[in-house]
């Protein structure tokens, strides 16, 4: 039930597709929530919601048609988990490459999986993310660099140069490098929050996912801004989403495209706890709910229509 709560792909990509998706996120939770392999077995330490573990929207109330080829993946799939030795391989995924995936070491910094070696991929060209391109001007750059104080607050940008993948900018009397990884973190954060209305940018398949989607990137420059081009979108390691339909449209199994991109390993069965918490948020300052039907309770009173205010305590459960 927590797998079809899942929402990291369109429900209408192809059925090897899905497949590979709902495998590939079993197996990764089972490995990252510390499961020790008995069935029925609650699991106390909980899961995100985020792209930080897995994105998770809920199951739509009342059932939505277009969730249903999700479900169906799911449901085909149970059971089913890919395994390093005996215990659940940790299989990240990400959206879409560079043209090649990455070693766990390489960007994780942990030791080497068998798992997880690099592969070449051809497969996901489909993207909106295969190639992107985001034009900064140099009044914008100017704003989101001091709002993440990498330029003084006093001073505008008026020139830069390139040199390799670090930003020169020069302006007021000053000149400061910005490597491109400290660029586009500023970028990603500020831009939606001080430009939302140009950030992030309509690209020919559709607003990008974030401002500079990822460190696969090139720098340039133009007389009024800093021109960011680049391919992919995620972290680099594991299976390819894309990479993924792309293959099943060419009608690869779901078995065969997990088999290329987590180094030969194949579904097989594992038995499944009995219950996965899912840390849905936290920090929030407020929380709006509304209920699905009549008879709604919280705190064990009636939830009425009207403002319902709680305070005190740690933490607040919402069960269904």
């Amino acid at each position: 039930r927590y797998l079809e709560g899942i929402a990291e792909v369109p429900p209408s990509w192809p059925a090897a597709a899905l497949e590979a998706q709902a495998i590939a996120a079993r197996s990764y939770a089972l490995a990252t929530t510390g499961w020790r392999g008995r069935e029925g077995e609650a699991l106390e330490q909980p899961i995100c919601a985020t792209t930080s573990c897995q994105v998770y929207r809920g199951i739509p109330v009342p059932p939505d048609p277009a969730h249903r080829p999700w479900v169906r993946a799911v449901r085909q799939t149970e059971g089913k988990v890919l395994l390093d030795g005996d215990r659940p391989a940790t299989t990240v995924y990400f959206s879409t490459s560079n043209g090649r995936t990455y070693g766990n070491e390489d960007v994780f910094g942990s030791a080497p999986l068998p798992y997880l070696r690099p592969v070449t991929e051809l497969d996901d060209g489909a993207s909106p993310t295969s190639r992107w391109r985001a034009r900064l001007p140099f009044d914008d750059v100017t704003t989101f660099l001091r709002a993440a104080d990498l330029w003084p607050k006093d001073k505008e940008i008026r020139r830069a140069r390139i040199d390799g993948t670090t930003l020169i900018v020069r302006g007021g009397g000053m000149t400061r490098a910005i490597d491109a990884d400290a660029l586009r973190d500023a970028v990603n954060t500020w831009a939606p929050c001080l430009r939302p209305g140009r950030y992030p940018s309509e690209g020919p398949r559709g607003a990008l996912p974030l401002t500079i989607p990822s460190r696969w990137l090139r720098l340039a420059r133009t007389e009024e801004a800093i021109v960011v081009t680049g391919r992919g979108w995620g972290h680099g390691v594991g299976m390819v989403q894309w990479g993924a339909y792309g293959k099943a449209r060419k009608g690869a199994s779901s078995s065969d495209i997990l088999a290329f991109y987590y180094g030969g390993l194949r579904p097989a069965d594992h038995p499944e706890p009995g219950l996965i918490r899912v840390q849905v948020a936290s920090g929030l300052a407020a929380l709006r709910i509304v209920p699905s039907g009549p008879g709604a309770r919280i705190a064990g009173e009636p939830l009425g229509s009207g403002l319902v205010v709680i305070s005190g305590g740690e933490r607040l459960d919402v069960r269904d």
